[in-house]
């Protein structure tokens, strides 16, 4: 579907070095450079500039790391695009699924949706999970995948232009290194995290950590707030590196296996919930539906 040295490449462009890459690709490294090669001379630039300290990729490499991911996610799109033409028969929801957008909740409300949907299937759809594939995911819900779960607010639905049925709202927690100080507790007090760097997005992200961010400013001005821009991997090991504090929901608890998520003694929620179409098919529609239904009897079960 693509050129394969595409994905050669960005393992050169994220180890650094033709031998680190050779080690992961499991190939020499002369195969590797070999590739390298090929590619700079097909598309005619050249992609990395060779150093005695190591490779460091050119303007044009820089360029290509991001269109190269954006290509592939697009390659694995089209073979689950002809997937779904083949079950268009069949009453399936695709539901999108990456570390930060767990499909736990639906499997745990699968036994009282099948009352409502019969022969409805699911079919998980396994996405990476960058600013990319944000907006082309949650801009395009109803194409390749019909419903993603996660948090998210009025802002943000408006961002990305989909969607959202509201399942929970999920106490806002805070993500430690299990080597942190604070790791060896069961739950926070706001005064615990004084002195700590407090990785919150940025603002007008969402409403709901804005509340929380501005009684910070206000109130706590002994937690030092680091802005970021986007939930990914990428976060959580910034987090676990430098002994931050990460703002974070207990759906996230399997993301990063050194990272513990601790409930905090503030009454700061966030919606949680599946995003969707802001015009959804008939099948997806119904599915909605019983969720929702699904959802207001376990909390009649559950108050």
């Amino acid at each position: 579907m693509y050129n394969p040295q595409l994905e050669t490449f960005l393992c050169v462009a994220e180890a650094g070095s033709f031998n680190k890459a050779a080690e992961r690709l499991y190939i020499s490294p002369p195969a590797v450079i070999k590739q390298i090669n090929l590619l700079e001379e097909s598309l005619d630039v050249q992609l990395f500039v060779r150093t005695h300290r190591g490779l460091q990729l050119t303007s044009a490499g820089r360029s290509l790391v991001q269109d190269a991911k954006y290509i592939i996610q697009y390659c694995k799109d089209s073979v689950t695009r002809a997937k779904n033409a083949m079950q268009a028969g069949e009453s399936v929801i695709r539901i999108g699924t990456s570390p930060m957008t767990p499909a736990q909740v639906l499997v745990d409300l699968w036994p009282r949706l099948q009352e409502d949907c019969p022969g409805t299937k699911f079919q998980l759809v396994p996405f990476d999970n960058t600013p990319e594939n944000a907006r082309e995911i949650l801009g395009n819900l109803g194409k390749n995948i019909d419903v993603v779960a996660g948090i998210f607010d009025e802002t943000m639905l408006n961002l990305r232009r989909c969607a959202g049925l509201e399942i929970s709202r999920e106490p806002i927690c805070c993500a430690v290194s299990v080597h942190h100080r604070l790791a060896g507790k069961d739950r926070l007090t706001v005064q615990d995290l004084y002195g700590e760097n407090l990785m919150l997005m940025r603002r007008d992200w969402s409403h709901y950590v804005d509340m929380l961010r501005d009684d910070i400013w206000k109130n706590h001005p002994q937690i030092h707030i680091v802005d970021f821009d986007f939930y990914d991997v990428g976060a959580f090991n910034q987090c676990e590196n430098n002994n931050c504090v990460l703002m974070a929901v207990e759906n996230w608890r399997y993301v990063h296996p050194l990272l513990k998520i601790l409930p905090v003694d503030w009454n700061y929620t966030i919606p949680f919930g599946l995003l969707h179409a802001r015009e959804p098919s008939p099948l997806v529609q119904n599915f909605l539906r019983a969720v929702e239904k699904a959802t207001r009897n376990r909390r009649t079960v559950n108050p």
